[in-house]
């Protein structure tokens, strides 16, 4: 079973989203290209998993929890 794919993870930036071993960015082992695939919300935005049929079983919640941004 593949692991559970985050839908806001906390920093993005830092890993690697191309297969199922969500490697560091500066680390990667599957040789799927020279760099880190981006995770879909940093490409089309916090709401990218209402666009599209991503397959994923998911609630839509909003990336703070629905606390609100201060």
């Amino acid at each position: 079973m593949a692991k559970k794919f985050p839908i806001h993870p906390a920093h993005p930036e830092r890993v690697c989203w191309g297969c199922d071993k969500y490697c560091p960015a500066g680390s990667l082992q599957c040789g799927n290209g020279s760099g880190r695939t981006q995770h879909p919300a940093e490409v089309l935005g916090d709401d990218w998993y209402l666009h599209g049929d991503w397959g994923l079983d998911i609630e839509d919640t909003p990336p703070d929890g629905g606390a609100g941004k201060r």
